[in-house]
């Protein structure tokens, strides 16, 4: 059994009607459109080879067929139309964009927000550890019992702690830690730097100031670790419960499980290939099978730093959310890549 050109055409608009309505879609319902000129009983037939070659389902309470994981995929690839944003959704799209803020970590925040807004989905932004490389540390005097400890990242995160030193300190001293520490480590990823003997290396390259390292140090270490922590963004979690899949409060459950689980929901999406990926249902881990994935990369100077997407029921516009995610992400990258070269001037 084949599928022809009438079986794809066919499948295609039970796709289209069944994301639309949310509606087990019959025969009659297809008869009534104006690119399928063929009987009802035809159609049946032909609905009835899809779900015996696994691309329909037959719901007991209906006579009509709903899209399985396959027909989606087969969709996703090779039947859906690609739609082009209007002016008008660009528009508000970079309006909304130009509302965020210069730093880095907000502006994905706030990324995050937008991709929600204009899918009335669940969205997420997510940097992973991967390419979290230091640029430069700097030590920062505070009072005579404290220091800052300021790591910035090329992918401009910045992280501020506050380090206590049980011996005195110059401004001196911290300028020539800073610069041996950004000498040492500079262009190093954070997972890298942590397999090093770190007290050894501030002990051999700062022995005039042994005292003030083995105060400094493991704060400094610990300062690490926590950057080992991905930075996850989720918002539009409300917008499930306008969703029919998920009028079962359990379905709602497992939707707030999933993605308040940090660690697990930021291991999933770090590991993901790059490039617009979608996943459906079953190509998800067992507590997304009954969900769609979408993510994209975005970049910083050219190197990619995280990924924004969306959690969704299989049920979704997979043709306008995708051109959504891709619109916001190419404006990331051309931001984050603006900036990159005024912070290199």
């Amino acid at each position: 059994m084949e599928l022809n050109d009438r079986k794809l055409k066919i499948l295609q608009a039970v796709v289209a009607d069944f994301i639309n309505s949310a509606e087990p879609v019959g025969s009659r319902t297809l008869s009534k459109r104006d690119d399928i000129d063929v009987s009802p009983a035809t159609i049946r037939n032909e609905m009835s080879d899809l779900e015996e070659m696994g691309y329909l389902t037959h719901p007991h309470t209906s006579a009509g067929r709903v899209p399985s994981d396959k027909a989606y995929r087969l969709y996703v690839d090779e039947l859906m139309s690609h739609s082009e944003l209007s002016p008008e959704e660009k528009d508000v799209i970079r309006e909304k964009l130009d509302q965020g803020t210069e730093e880095l970590d907000k502006t994905l925040e706030h990324a995050s927000k937008v991709l929600s807004e204009m899918t009335n989905l669940v969205s997420f932004a997510v940097t992973p550890k991967v390419e979290n490389k230091i640029k430069y540390i700097n030590f920062l005097p505070v009072d005579e019992s404290s220091v800052v400890l300021m790591i910035v990242c090329e992918s401009g995160r910045v992280s501020n702690t506050a380090i206590r030193v049980n011996c005195p300190y110059t401004e001196e001293n911290l300028t020539l830690m800073s610069k041996v520490a950004t000498h040492n480590y500079s262009g190093m990823s954070v997972d890298t730097i942590l397999t090093q003997d770190i007290m050894e290396e501030f002990e051999r390259d700062l022995p005039q100031l042994a005292a003030m390292s083995s105060s400094v140090v493991p704060g400094f270490v610990k300062t690490l670790e926590k950057m080992l922590d991905v930075d996850l963004y989720v918002n539009g979690y409300k917008n499930v419960f306008a969703l029919p899949e998920f009028k079962d409060v359990e379905k709602v459950k497992d939707v707030y499980d999933i993605v308040t689980n940090k660690d697990q929901f930021s291991q999933v999406l770090v590991n993901r290939d790059n490039g617009l990926v979608v996943t459906i249902g079953d190509e998800n881990s067992p507590d997304l099978k009954d969900f769609a994935l979408i993510t994209a990369d975005y970049k910083v100077n050219g190197k990619m730093v995280g990924r924004l997407g969306v959690l969704g029921p299989k049920r979704m516009k997979y043709d306008e959310v995708t051109s959504v995610i891709k619109y916001i992400t190419d404006n990331l990258n051309q931001t984050f890549e603006i900036e990159g070269e005024v912070d290199d001037e």
